[in-house]
């Protein structure tokens, strides 16, 4: 493996560190997004009890906050409850954003690294075959030498695809993933509002 790593040149390097980082990626969304971490079952539930027996106490409100980002924005809503409806929507909409902003975190990276990939290995065999053509060696009067540099040459758009293909599948789940908690998130939000504001059991 490290031969033909060596012998592909030295852009493959850059691919390498690309298929690290993607793979480290790929690894912390998983464990990040999980469904039971990011939108607990029956946690709306709960905070509207809690709140319609005691009501808001500012000490749970940020164990709440920091219980997951379903919690976060349901936190922002009991905290406003008082308030106008409008009010409320609009402080649930503020925590929403940021909720978002968190589970969109890395996905950008990692769909840079599926997009450009392939550009990269297409540049590594692209400096190979400039260094096998520009070669002073009789390597163009040997056409098994030459084939043998060509094949060596397009490791790299190999590796390049190699990297890009899981990369690109993994990026539209999470993102698709992420859409889905953000839907279920705004709903189980206006629900909250309409079970506060008494138009909803």
């Amino acid at each position: 493996m490290f031969s033909i790593l060596e012998a592909a040149g030295w852009p493959i390097w850059f691919l390498l560190l690309a298929s690290i980082i993607s793979v480290a990626l790929i690894i912390e969304r998983f464990v990040a997004l999980r469904r039971s971490k990011i939108v607990p079952p029956g946690l709306l539930t709960g905070v509207v009890n809690e709140y319609r027996q005691s009501g808001s106490n500012e000490e749970r409100l940020k164990m709440l906050e920091l219980h997951s980002p379903l919690g976060r924005v349901l936190a922002a809503g009991v905290r406003n409850a008082t308030n106008s409806r409008d009010v409320m929507k609009e402080a649930i909409e503020e925590a929403g954003r940021a909720a978002a902003h968190d589970l969109e975190r890395f996905l950008t990276t990692l769909g840079t690294i599926a997009s450009i990939s392939p550009l990269m290995g297409l540049f590594g065999t692209v400096v190979g075959m400039i260094e096998i053509f520009g070669s002073p060696t009789a390597s163009g009067n040997n056409p098994q030498a030459l084939a043998h540099g060509i094949s060596v040459a397009l490791y790299n758009t190999g590796f390049g695809l190699i990297i890009a293909i899981p990369s690109m599948i993994f990026y539209r789940h999470f993102r698709a993933l992420v859409d889905s908690f953000l839907v279920e998130m705004e709903l189980q939000a206006v629900k909250l509002v309409e079970m506060i504001h008494g138009e909803r059991k």
